[in-house]
């Protein structure tokens, strides 16, 4: 790691290790992919991924957030509508994350023989 950089996550209180674990949450990782072709509303995102609640989904856009990855906005109307969308900085991780997704799909079949392989001898 270059000297020139202050943070470090491999230092258990870097404020970048807990960036990393956010980052990393299965959550996340949908989320902003699912946030790439543009806002949407809470229902829209509860809808697309399939699984989370809306504890999680409150959760884990209260955390993005206010990491500045995702933009929450509030239209003055009459039931107000809210949506979020990527902010430039939750853009940048488009590709980092587009990248692990690839890898997990394009893995997952020689991954799940090797998991048959070690439930099978246990």
């Amino acid at each position: 790691m270059s000297a020139l950089r202050p943070y470090d996550p491999f230092a258990r209180d870097c404020p970048s290790r807990r960036l990393l674990d956010r980052i990393g949450d299965r959550w996340t990782v949908l989320l902003i992919t699912t946030l790439e072709d543009g806002p949407c509303r809470f229902s829209e995102l509860l809808r697309t991924v399939d699984g989370i609640s809306q504890k999680m989904l409150t959760q884990t856009l209260r955390s993005l957030e206010a990491d500045g990855l995702v933009l929450r906005t509030v239209h003055p109307e009459i039931p107000p509508r809210v949506e979020y969308e990527l902010t430039d900085l939750g853009r940048s991780l488009l590709e980092p994350l587009g990248a692990l997704i690839g890898w997990a799909t394009d893995h997952m079949g020689e991954v799940q023989t090797s998991r048959d392989a070690v439930s099978a001898t246990a």
